[in-house]
């Protein structure tokens, strides 16, 4: 189920920030208390808050007393009284994202956000940033996603019904050489998806599996792929694919 929720406080209130300098203001307001403390104090004159504190360290209220919220961060405070109340109430809330489907457990909108989510049950799926949504549907009722790791995989977006690691290592496991040994690459998950040498501890040579599809060989023995800013090796740090292809891009990171 959803956990989060919006805070909100509407009536005839005074306003009072203390921080550096301190201000008071009156008003009919609407207060936004957001899911991470961050405040907001709402009048009818623009976009603009009136008032607000980011991701405040403790926001406090009580209704019973009229109602009166206090946030602190810091050495900053914002307080709120209210002499005429119109609503204190509490609405369910998640991030907002572009639709990507229905829940198959509930019924609900399936959005991406950061992650794949649904905006009733609140199940939650983490997918590679780089993913694209396809319009396919895995046959647990999921959509199924497009991830370019050496090949262009398409996989359900719940790892525990499809799993991407699987299907890399069915495809690039042992496939290439570790130049430092000679040993052979393993597909591995340590944060992200890498090639790391069998022979780890002992050789601890390992390269973080770009966002492009394989095209190629360089010249120090390890895959090129085609990525979106250009062409590069598995090695980030490699030198020799520029000396074969001067229009490759010697890059840092995947």
């Amino acid at each position: 189920m959803i956990d989060d929720a919006i805070r909100v406080l509407a009536g005839d209130c005074t306003v009072i920030t203390d921080g550096t300098d301190r201000e008071e203001y009156r008003g009919r307001v609407t207060t936004v208390v957001k899911p991470d403390n961050t405040v907001l104090v709402h009048d009818v004159d623009g976009y603009q808050p009136v008032a607000w504190l980011t991701r405040a360290d403790t926001v406090s209220s009580d209704p019973a007393d009229g109602f009166s919220l206090v946030a602190k961060k810091g050495e900053q405070c914002l307080r709120i009284a209210a002499h005429d109340e119109d609503a204190f109430a509490h609405y369910p809330a998640s991030a907002a994202g572009t639709p990507v489907g229905e829940c198959p457990d509930c019924g609900g909108a399936l959005v991406r956000s950061a992650d794949v989510h649904c905006v009733d049950c609140g199940n939650r799926y983490a997918i590679p940033a780089d993913a694209t949504i396809l319009d396919t549907r895995c046959s647990c009722g999921l959509p199924r996603m497009r991830v370019e790791r050496g090949l262009a995989f398409d996989v359900c977006i719940d790892r525990d019904c499809e799993s991407l690691d699987d299907a890399v290592r069915e495809a690039f496991d042992r496939e290439w050489t570790c130049p430092t040994c000679g040993g052979d690459l393993l597909i591995l998950r340590r944060g992200g998806l890498i090639a790391g040498c069998e022979h780890y501890p002992d050789c601890e040579t390992g390269f973080v599996i770009p966002s492009g599809v394989v095209d190629g060989e360089c010249g120090c023995g390890l895959p090129t792929f085609e990525t979106a800013s250009g062409r590069r090796c598995l090695d980030a740090t490699c030198e020799r694919l520029l000396e074969s292809d001067p229009t490759a891009q010697s890059q840092t990171g995947p």
